[in-house]
């Protein structure tokens, strides 16, 4: 049986629903990511587009430039989630966190950090950095 995983913004407004698993759990540091969200990395899941389905009214904005969008609620202006240049849905931790009483479940935790090499603070954690994408050398490795 699929896994179906449901979150709300803020005022309640806009629900995503989420079906089985992501196929990304990431941080990225990526300075497209950084601009166009808001803050020094993004902490988010990405998901299929027909692994998600969103109920309310919700609102779009392009990137000016990128392959990729925002989608967010009118009411209270949380961005619940983006589309990346692959079409993946990108879903921000801290609202599957929300939705969670506040903790992230251990099957959403990001397993890696991507475009290490753009960051703009440093994370000590113990998973992999990759310096340029999610492939390719990783920050203990480039030493």
């Amino acid at each position: 049986m699929t896994r179906t995983r449901s979150a709300s913004c803020l005022c309640g407004a806009v629900t995503v629903t989420l079906h089985g698993e992501p196929a990304a759990r990431a941080n990225c540091h990526c300075a497209t990511c950084r601009d166009f969200y808001g803050m020094p990395m993004l902490s988010a899941t990405a998901w299929q587009l027909e692994q998600v389905s969103v109920t309310g009214a919700d609102a779009t904005f392009p990137h000016p430039s990128k392959s990729m969008s925002r989608t967010w609620c009118p009411a209270c202006g949380e961005i619940v989630f983006g589309t990346n240049r692959l079409g993946m849905r990108v879903v921000p931790n801290s609202l599957a966190a929300r939705a969670h009483g506040g903790q992230l479940p251990d099957e959403l935790q990001p397993t890696m950090h991507l475009f290490y090499r753009q960051r703009v603070i440093d994370i000590v954690d113990a998973l992999p950095k990759y310096l340029d994408g999610w492939d390719g050398p990783t920050l203990d490795s480039a030493h």
